[in-house]
């Protein structure tokens, strides 16, 4: 399991389903994303201002409708694949070659005393900016942002490269995405554990075969210079950002590369750029860890709403032993194996409000009835009802491949299987063998820096204490990191925290908006 595809789990099953609902990700991380739609336009060659038109289609094919008082336009932007020291590389992969980034802006027709635009990164990596700009339009009342933003920002998103509908990289076939995700998620037995190293050298060597020595073209530090060359084209002279999860490893690493060009940074979710990947994994283990206890207290303290009461620990462990040996299966043959029930017990830990919809989804599952448990596993997994996958986790891997320093060896990582199975004992296995992506990549590495953000103004960090994904403990040590960070705590559950209360809510709006950096030591409450 790479780096979850952290703030995406929440612009899919938090944004995007509430919206249609009512009318939804340093780990692995909706409804399934729309089509991607091409018609943009042809991109605007490197430096040039782009030619924007209205696309109002992509908020219907999202959502099946458009926001009250919004419009849609989108535009493309050519970059250099290889921006070698910012300029663009002369010699090497992707020297004088460019790809598309695709851009969506949402503005508001109520829009008074515009201050620019706000860009906005998901986090993943892997999730698209086009679609989330739409997902945040919807306004409050659906998870999105507050008008007194909307009204003064135009919503930028905008896929990054390899993503979506920017020269989205894709080299893993459905069948082997199904047979991952469905894997046991701690293969004990030798031919087990082999079996998930073979699966994973074929994934390297599919994605080696097609894309070859452009793989070290998708890291981070390529993409935050496609984020000013963004700036640039919605014409702001300095940038105003909102990053969720591994969008604030994004922000993080533009704040160290172009600190006299940010005005505002708010980094939510945050990913501690310093760990390795062994680090990483384990941190993430942990966080996961603490989000099912917090959920097996809740449940036991709530045994009216929750089924798996008394013991939902308990509860859910026997469901994935048993789904190792016995698996449900739906009408049309579709088995609920062990992986695919651990992908569901991740993928409900994002929200608070996936809680219940987790313990009614094993209870049904223990009734025979494995059609929840798909639900939830299948958002996790950008999966849609014909078995077809977005490139999430294609980008995800490309990604966080580049930007891993090192790698364990297959040696070390079965190591770690067995010790963090006794540690983390849920969820430390998964993490463990999901290293196995990165130890078979055949990718070079471009890792990000990991400095001081020299010259910057204020960057607010948030932070949420029963974070599962992005942990609490890496808040601090991101503002630290960047030397002028700003910390704000929320108090609350889920993955990632503006805009989810008033408190929160009124210290990163007086910021964006204002400049107004939240006060040292604030925490919000969970209410």
């Amino acid at each position: 399991m790479t780096r979850t595809p952290d703030r995406i789990r929440r612009a899919r099953l938090t944004l995007a389903g509430l919206v249609a609902a009512a009318l939804v990700a340093a780990g692995c991380t909706l409804p399934a994303f729309a089509p991607r739609t091409e018609g943009a336009g042809e991109a605007a060659p490197p430096g040039t201002a782009p030619t924007w038109r209205a696309c109002p289609e992509v908020a219907d094919e999202l959502v099946g409708r458009r926001a009250p008082d919004m419009r849609y336009d989108c535009a493309r932007i050519a970059v250099p694949r290889n921006w070698g020291t910012g300029g663009g590389a002369t010699a090497g992969p992707g020297a004088g070659e460019t790809f598309e980034i695709a851009l969506l802006r949402a503005r508001s027709t109520k829009q008074r005393d515009r201050i620019g635009s706000l860009v906005i990164n998901p986090g993943g990596p892997g999730g698209s900016g086009v679609d989330t700009a739409v997902y945040l339009s919807f306004g409050p009342a659906f998870g999105g942002l507050p008008p007194s933003v909307t009204e003064r920002f135009d919503i930028v998103g905008f896929d990054p490269r390899g993503v979506a509908r920017s020269s989205p990289v894709k080299c893993i076939s459905d069948a082997d995405l199904d047979a991952s995700f469905g894997y046991d998620p701690d293969p004990e037995s030798t031919a087990s554990f082999d079996g998930f190293v073979a699966l994973n050298e074929r994934i390297g060597r599919g994605c080696g075969d097609k894309y070859g020595d452009q793989l070290p073209l998708y890291g981070t530090e390529q993409a935050a210079r496609d984020m000013d060359a963004v700036r640039a084209a919605v014409g702001d002279e300095k940038l105003t950002y909102l990053g969720y999860s591994y969008g604030t490893l994004l922000g993080a690493t533009y704040a160290q590369l172009y600190p006299q060009r940010v005005r505002a940074l708010v980094l939510d979710g945050a990913v501690d750029p310093t760990q390795n990947l062994v680090a990483g994994s384990e941190g993430q283990a942990k966080g996961f860890e603490r989000a099912f206890d917090n959920f097996t207290r809740w449940c036991a303290a709530n045994a009216g709403r929750c089924p798996l009461a008394p013991d939902a620990r308990a509860a859910v462990t026997s469901a994935i032993d048993k789904a190792k040996v016995s698996p449900v299966r739906t009408a049309d043959g579709r088995e609920a194996t062990s992986g695919w029930v651990f992908y569901a017990v991740i993928s409900s830990l994002y929200t608070e409000s996936g809680w219940q919809e987790l313990a009614h989804a094993i209870e049904r599952l223990d009734d025979g009835d494995p059609g929840e448990v798909f639900r939830l596993a299948d958002a996790y997994a950008g999966r849609d009802a014909d078995g077809k996958y977005s490139n999430l986790f294609d980008a995800n891997l490309a990604v966080n491949c580049t930007d891993a320093a090192e790698k364990p060896s297959v040696q070390r990582i079965r190591e770690l299987q067995a010790q963090w199975r006794q540690t983390y004992p849920l969820f430390g296995p998964a993490l463990a063998v999901g290293m196995l992506g990165c130890a078979e990549w055949p990718g070079g590495r471009d890792p990000y820096p990991t400095g001081k953000a020299v010259g910057a103004p204020p960057i607010v960090v948030v932070g949420t204490t029963g974070d599962p994904a992005t942990p609490y403990e890496q808040t601090a040590t991101l503002a630290s990191m960047l030397g002028v960070g700003r910390v704000l705590t929320w108090e609350g559950e889920g993955h990632t925290a503006y805009p989810q209360t008033s408190c929160v809510t009124d210290a990163v709006d007086a910021y964006l908006i204002s400049l107004t950096v939240p006060r040292e030591g604030l925490r919000c409450p969970a209410r």
